[in-house]
């Protein structure tokens, strides 16, 4: 790479993208690396600041920019995850090719952003994704790198992919709606609607639902019939608080296999409960809090996504929502690109 004066550089090739940058109209190349500069081209190239530019030569033991870039897609990639087409301006975005829960090995993430001359940005971790989404970018920082330099930092991250992408599955759920003033017909179910919304948003199914009394052993008898019917997700409704008639606790310690958690630093959703019935956890249970029903975003929608894209949360995962799982009531929500999203995600 050699410096050189624009009006001495006709003829010569560039060797980085060129920007150009129209307020409210246009930021983009405006001549792209490998362009041969011509006479007609030195007055747009000083009309963008560009009074020097970088030329190429040929050097065996640096890497242009491009290159470093797809080292450190490389790096990445994983299924389910693709690549913009162009690399535009010595970057490469990385793309969901499906909708599902983005996973990222933050600790490695963190070795190659403190290496030098070289970054990746993500979206958050433990983030819903849709197809087509941009979850990262990366680029070199100078225009060309040491080959030697991008070598070691492969030896150093590993071959493992920085990046997962764990489409979600379709669940057979089963509701359990809980509560002495929906089964005896006192109120209407409001409850059941909301929780029906939200999983079938992620492509799943209520197969099966029923409506229990406060009465523990009712309840116990109504979470079975749902997995009778071949529910593989249960979810619990109501019953969930310390007073003395909500024994929604009992019934799902009583016909699971694993207790998770108890409560979570959630809020909305501290009286949020987490099991798993099987020899490998292949059906979760959970208790969902009143605030389910009322409040736009709770702890529910910081689990779900994670459940449905198959995780099989522990507790540390549930206490770990603690920063950031205050949600601030937006006057308008924007869930989930905001902060109670990523609770859990470091």
């Amino acid at each position: 790479m050699k410096l050189m004066k624009t009006e001495d550089a006709v003829g010569q090739m560039l060797c980085q993208d060129i920007t150009q940058i129209i307020k409210d109209v246009k930021k983009g190349p405006v001549f792209r690396k490998g362009h041969i500069i011509t006479e007609e081209d030195v007055p747009v190239l000083l009309s963008v600041g560009k009074d020097h530019v970088y030329i190429w030569e040929m050097n065996e033991s640096m890497m242009h920019e491009n290159d470093g870039a797809l080292v450190l897609y490389n790096l990445c990639k994983n299924e389910h995850l693709t690549r913009t087409e162009d690399i535009k301006e010595g970057k490469v975005e990385l793309i969901a090719e499906t909708d599902g829960l983005l996973k990222i090995d933050t600790e490695r993430l963190h070795k190659v952003n403190a290496y030098g001359e070289v970054m990746i940005a993500s979206i958050h971790n433990n983030f819903p994704v849709k197809a087509g989404q941009r979850v990262a970018g990366m680029r070199i920082i100078p225009l060309i790198i040491e080959k030697n330099k991008m070598e070691g930092l492969k030896r150093e991250i590993g071959p493992e992919p920085l990046f997962t992408l764990l489409p979600y599955q379709k669940k057979k759920v089963g509701i359990v709606t809980t509560g002495n003033e929906v089964y005896y017909g006192r109120i209407q179910d409001t409850f059941t609607p909301v929780v029906k919304s939200k999983v079938e948003g992620f492509g799943s199914e209520v197969i099966a639902h029923e409506v229990s009394s406060d009465d523990p052993e009712m309840e116990i008898q109504c979470i079975q019939r749902v997995l009778s019917k071949g529910a593989d997700f249960v979810l619990c409704t109501g019953g969930m608080s310390v007073d003395p008639d909500d024994k929604t606790p009992y019934a799902i310690r009583k016909t699971s296999d694993r207790v998770v958690a108890y409560g979570s630093p959630v809020l909305p959703g501290a009286m949020f409960m987490l099991a798993y019935k099987g020899l490998h956890d292949e059906i979760p249970m959970i208790g969902l809090p009143g605030c389910v029903m009322y409040e736009k975003r709770t702890v529910f929608d910081l689990v779900l996504p994670r459940v449905l894209a198959g995780e099989i949360l522990t507790k540390e995962d549930i206490d770990r929502m603690g920063v950031g799982g205050y949600c601030m009531h937006c006057p308008t929500c924007i869930f989930p690109n905001c902060a109670f999203a990523t609770a859990g995600s470091v």
